[in-house]
């Protein structure tokens, strides 16, 4: 498989598309620029099956709407924030002024247990790692080596716990048990910046110190 990274909207989150051998892809994150998005889609000449939100905060749903409709494809949120695609209040638009309120019809599918996915033609793992949102998810691709993990993990940091139901012992506990099990080699894939792993946040992270 092969992926795409492409920073969108107004905060530059990472917008993932993780491409197959035939073309197939999933769209993860897309978090603005729907026109830009959609036109990139189509260069690459991709034929998307899903949108998969790792958590419903304005800066990682803004193109969803594009995207869907361009597309006719389900979009995947954890059940804890089935009512932030709708609520500008609860995915957080409604706080900066400056900003469009962000209004999307509810997800297609709910996602509840941790269990393995198959979308389409992709298998992957899904883990619930609550604390920055009550319903922020990682999707682990074990076999591949890497995790797309939002915005719960980033290169030296985590998750800011100051929105609505955030939580800062929920996140690093979440982080502890369900993230720092990986494979010191498990590439991550943050919402925003760099890329780096779990070995490497294990060892240099501030954060993470103590556990």
């Amino acid at each position: 498989m092969r992926i795409h990274i492409r920073p969108l909207g107004p905060i530059q989150t990472n917008c993932y598309i993780l491409e197959d051998e035939e073309k197939n892809c999933l769209v993860f994150d897309p978090g603005g620029d729907g026109e830009a998005l959609l036109s990139e889609l189509r260069k690459l000449s991709l034929k998307p099956v899903a949108i998969l939100l790792t958590h419903a905060h304005f800066d990682h749903i803004g193109a969803v709407e594009k995207i869907r409709t361009a597309f006719d494809i389900p979009v995947y949120l954890h059940v804890a924030e089935k009512k932030w695609l709708g609520s500008p209040e609860l995915n957080g638009s409604a706080k900066y002024p400056v900003l469009p309120d962000v209004i999307c019809h509810p997800a297609d599918v709910l996602l509840h247990d941790e269990k393995y996915l198959e979308v389409g033609p992709f298998k992957m793992e899904l883990r619930h790692v609550p604390g920055h949102s009550p319903g922020s998810v990682c999707y682990i691709f074990e076999d591949e080596g890497f995790a797309i993990v939002g915005d719960t993990l980033f290169q030296g940091s985590v998750g800011r716990t100051d929105l609505p139901g955030g939580d800062t012992e929920t996140l690093l506990k979440a982080i502890h048990e369900k993230l720092l099990s990986l494979d010191d080699e498990m590439l991550v894939y943050p919402g925003h910046g760099p890329a780096t792993t779990i070995g490497i946040e294990k060892d240099q992270n501030p954060y993470l110190h103590g556990f």
